[in-house]
């Protein structure tokens, strides 16, 4: 039996989405957990709804994480279902008018566990559904015919399983190796992670290529990028220093610079703007 079992996601977390009270304020965002029959493979679904007409464009910004996302999506600029791969930079959305998505999750490397594909071809890319599953124009458009969340997921659910392929054990290796990554602060070099594994380094590299799409080094980069945002926006500013190194980085500055050059402002700026944006959210909401 292998290791590693579906956990229960945590619906209502911020981590990733980069000024999130800000956000708030600008669409709606729901979270619907997933049905065993497809949890080895998804995380979650999503939905984002918004209207901002007679009102200034938003642009939502993320550090997504290293999974491929599903997509179903109505705007004024496009319509329809698609693959999104692996997104390796800050990821941002120009909300303009009236518009929905809603989304399929996957667990990092479940894409390429479900598909059978070599994920790394999707990094950084976005493609019509059907160019991977090419009978699924019928599920896009029940899915955007649907009113509501429930029976898109219920639809979705239907839809995916006869569509699996066989189990595969390297699978199994990359989702144990993607839950230490996540869930331990202390694994901030890729060697930590060839050493726990007892894996070479090489097949580590390969086995991410083809599940996860992205570098080991990235992937670990980014969950602790990740964590250095969602603890600056809930208020660790006191010391930057302290965080830098817990994060894994020789110093405050080198952590500055990737924060900066990543997220689009210092971290203290960002901390600031986060928590600036959360009071007015409770204020709006009377919560103060």
């Amino acid at each position: 039996m292998p290791k590693w079992t579906p956990a229960t996601a945590p619906l209502d977390d911020v981590k990733g989405i980069l000024h999130p009270g800000e956000q708030a304020r600008h669409r709606s965002l729901a979270r619907l957990p997933v049905s065993p029959t497809i949890s080895r493979y998804v995380d979650r679904f999503w939905a984002v709804r918004w209207d901002l007409r007679g009102k200034p464009p938003y642009a939502a910004q993320v550090l997504p994480f290293p999974c491929v996302n599903i997509t179903f999506e109505r705007d004024g600029e496009r319509v329809g279902g698609f693959v999104n791969g692996v997104c390796t930079t800050k990821y941002v959305r120009e909300l303009t008018g009236a518009g929905e998505t809603f989304g399929v999750r996957f667990r990092p490397g479940g894409f390429g566990a479900f598909t059978g594909l070599d994920v790394g071809a999707l990094r950084d890319r976005v493609v019509d559904l059907t160019e991977v599953f090419p009978d699924a124009a019928d599920l896009t458009a029940a899915v955007l015919a649907a009113d509501t969340d429930e029976p898109r997921r219920a639809l979705i659910e239907d839809y995916l399983p006869a569509r699996a392929a066989a189990p595969d054990a390297a699978y199994e290796l990359v989702l144990e190796i993607i839950a230490a990554m996540a869930d331990d602060p202390e694994l901030t070099r890729v060697d930590q992670v060839t050493d726990l594994f007892d894996i070479p380094i090489r097949t580590l590299q390969r086995l991410f290529r083809r599940y996860v799409g992205a570098a080991p080094k990235w992937v670990l980069r980014r969950y602790r990028l990740q964590d250095g945002a969602d603890l600056l926006a809930k208020g660790r500013t006191a010391d930057l220093a302290a965080l830098a190194v817990e994060l894994g980085y020789f110093d405050q500055a080198h952590f500055s610079r990737e924060f900066a050059a990543e997220v689009g402002m210092p971290p203290l700026e960002y901390a600031r703007n986060s928590l600036r944006s959360a009071e007015e959210v409770r204020q709006i909401l009377g919560e103060v």
